[in-house]
């Protein structure tokens, strides 16, 4: 059996879309999903993605977003 080194040297050289999949399936063996819990996301990103195109909501860009985590816990 390959060793955990060589699974990641190997898994590193796959295109992003499998190295994607690939790390999407080692993460839900260690924290299965829940259906409840996806339908909830997918209920809310739904409601958001229509709050946005109705214009009700305006969205900040990620750099803005991440500025004002940083200042907040370099305080």
């Amino acid at each position: 059996m390959p060793s955990a080194r060589e699974i990641i040297r190997e898994a590193a050289s796959l295109p992003v879309e499998e190295r994607a999949l690939v790390v999407d399936s080692l993460l839900r063996t260690l924290n299965p999903p829940d259906a409840g819990t996806d339908n909830a996301w997918l209920d809310t990103a739904k409601r958001r993605l229509a709050e946005l195109r109705a214009g009700r909501v305006q969205a900040v860009p990620g750099d803005q977003v991440f500025a004002g985590i940083e200042k907040k816990f370099a305080e």
